[in-house]
């Protein structure tokens, strides 16, 4: 039996008592399944270091709930986790609520989006030098050279304007347009409406989770991320004007760099 069956198979008896739900939607990289008994509950399962920029190593998603927790932000909460040569898992608590992603009412995106634009200016106010994990360029740039090199770059999922070209071609593209210096701020790293949990009431963001790639990194990388999901067609609910109002409730005094958000969503490509 292999590693990854024994330890599947050790979960399954473990949490016997509960019905299991697989969840397919997002990206997470993980194994992610529903757990509805006592309680309900969130369980994930990855391979160890899958991929060193993808975000899909519960083991750092772990150390980065549990320290964002202790900064006093809304994760949700873990409850047991482990690592060996098999893989890793993580269980954390169901937690109520709405994904920003979810469909809402048409009266009520607005709200939506300056949650997250609030929440994010929140984030990033934390003091950067008591943050433990590094996400600058001197790490994902690497990471993306890797990346291409172990042929992990996914071209059936680039935004439109880069489909048909090759991984290097976006690396060269990339190694192009790195900028000269970063205001680095705690960040998220994948931050956008499926990774943030509010309020169906309040609006309140109850959780942000998915926090494989959070640490220190400039500070447009989580607005190019949040602006992206806001204009992706798959999301209609959502529109130019909401990437607007995004950005300008996060940076009302318009100090965002565009090429610099260009050039975290280019990287983020690599992931």
């Amino acid at each position: 039996m292999t590693d990854d069956l024994r330890l599947m198979n050790g979960l399954r008896r473990r949490f016997s008592a509960y019905t299991w739900e697989p969840i397919t939607v997002g990206r997470s990289g993980a194994g992610v399944y529903r757990l509805d008994g006592r309680e309900s509950l969130y369980l994930k399962v990855a391979e160890v270091n899958a991929h060193p920029d993808s975000g899909f190593d519960l083991v750092a998603e772990t150390a980065r709930g549990l320290w964002l927790a202790e900064q006093g932000l809304p994760v949700a909460e873990i409850l047991d986790h482990a690592a060996d040569a098999a893989g890793a898992w993580l269980l954390t608590r169901a937690v109520p609520g709405r994904t920003a992603a979810d469909p809402w009412p048409a009266d009520r995106r607005d709200a939506v989006v300056d949650a997250l634009a609030d929440m994010a200016r929140t984030l990033h106010e934390l003091p950067v030098a008591d943050c433990p994990f590094d996400r600058s360029l001197a790490v994902t740039v690497p990471n993306a050279r890797h990346a291409v090199a172990a042929g992990l770059v996914d071209l059936d999922d680039v935004d439109d304007e880069r489909r048909g070209r090759t991984a290097a071609q976006l690396l060269d593209e990339l190694t192009a347009t790195v900028p000269d210096d970063e205001d680095l701020v705690v960040g998220h790293g994948d931050y956008c409406p499926p990774n943030v949990l509010l309020d169906p009431d309040t609006l309140d963001v109850l959780a942000l989770i998915d926090l494989g790639r959070l640490g220190r990194t400039d500070r447009h990388a989580d607005p190019a991320l949040a602006m992206r999901s806001l204009l992706d067609p798959d999301n209609p609910q959502f529109t130019p004007e909401h990437a607007t109002r995004f950005l300008t409730r996060y940076a009302p005094d318009g100090d965002l760099d565009p090429k610099r958000i260009a050039f975290h969503c280019l990287l983020d490509e690599f992931c």
